[in-house]
């Protein structure tokens, strides 16, 4: 519960404080209670203080899927390249986002009307600068689970098509597809006020004043 109520603060308030206190206590008092902490949030915790060590330690941790959201699950090297990149260390983010492809691309063909995992491609390619591909693939993510069809699901289509754009450099379409997701009624958790200040795969759009209009309307009133 503690957990819970600490994980709140981070999305309502951006404010990681009360999260990685809890961690820090539980790893120094009694480090067998930390699977009370799902490693998910943990490494959530260490990205948006982009702690890299931390990240790495979570990552060490965690199961095949350390990070993910509803529907939306990336795998390990995924994570292994986002941390890289954090660290400017291009040459083994490449190596950790071109294993993640591989993975994925099965997942694709194994289930190829599944939105979530033309989604995963989409992050994936947009990652590796391939542009075309990763909004085609987003795009396709959202046609094939609209919001229409699953309100908590397809409103994290669009928020995925909202950072392929942003990483590929299209910050048009990032921002439109980013108010559009945020007035869905499922946004709340998902695309929260901490999630859009604190998460480094925001980070290319901060500056721009319609993202940091987006984030303003979310901030604790």
């Amino acid at each position: 519960a503690k957990a819970e109520l600490a994980f709140v603060e981070v999305n309502w308030k951006a404010d990681t404080g009360p999260l990685h206190q809890l961690i820090d206590e539980i790893r120094a008092t009694n480090p067998a209670a930390m699977p009370q902490i799902d490693s998910h949030r943990w490494l959530l915790c260490a990205l948006a203080e982009r702690d890299v060590a931390a990240a790495k330690d979570v990552l060490l941790a965690s199961e095949e899927f350390p990070l993910g959201q509803q529907a939306v699950n990336f795998t390990r090297p995924f994570v292994e390249g986002v941390i890289a990149r954090m660290t400017n260390d291009e040459h083994n983010a490449q190596l950790a986002f071109t294993a993640a492809r591989a993975k994925q691309e099965k997942t694709v063909q194994a289930e190829p009307n599944y939105g979530p995992a033309w989604c995963v491609l989409g992050v994936i390619d947009a990652a590796l600068g391939q542009k075309e591909d990763a909004l085609r693939e987003g795009r396709h993510a959202v046609e094939l689970l609209p919001v229409e069809k699953d309100p908590v699901n397809g409103m994290v289509m669009i928020k995925y098509l909202a950072m392929i754009a942003a990483w590929v450099g299209e910050k048009d379409l990032a921002c439109e597809q980013l108010a559009t997701a945020v007035r869905c009624p499922t946004s709340g958790m998902d695309l929260s006020y901490g999630e859009l200040k604190l998460m480094p795969w925001w980070d290319p759009l901060r500056g721009d004043p319609r993202f940091e209009k987006i984030v303003a309307s979310l901030a604790p009133k």
